[in-house]
């Protein structure tokens, strides 16, 4: 029975390591091993700060919110109660825009939430 050779193979997975690898310094760059472990690693930092920027964005959010509450004499969780017992669904990302550039239209939704409560 004939060897078999699996050399397309395995160029074409080598290669497409280093193409994943590419703009790594040194051996990260051009030696298989190490590119494989670099890009490795890349990969799973990359799956958890994509979960990580999301939390990041709704804190900055929030603090954004907060600062422009207390503008208006209320705290963020008092702001966020009286637009909810007023029936107005926001979410905080459309909020913070708000909050940043529209002053007038944030101070009515303050109003509102005042009076909700």
């Amino acid at each position: 029975m004939p060897r078999t050779r699996n050399s397309v193979a395995s160029h074409k997975r080598k290669k497409k390591v280093l193409k994943q690898a590419k703009g790594f310094t040194g051996g990260r760059g051009k030696l298989i091993r190490t590119a494989q472990e670099a890009v490795d690693r890349a990969m799973t930092y990359a799956y958890r700060d994509r979960r990580a920027r999301k939390r990041d964005f709704r804190k900055l959010w929030i603090a954004r919110i907060n600062a422009a509450a207390r503008i208006h004499g209320l705290n963020y969780s008092r702001f966020i109660n009286g637009l909810k017992k007023s029936d107005i669904e926001i979410d905080r990302k459309i909020l913070s825009e708000i909050a940043i550039h529209d002053a007038e239209g944030f101070t009515k939704l303050a109003e509102i939430a005042k009076e909700a409560r």
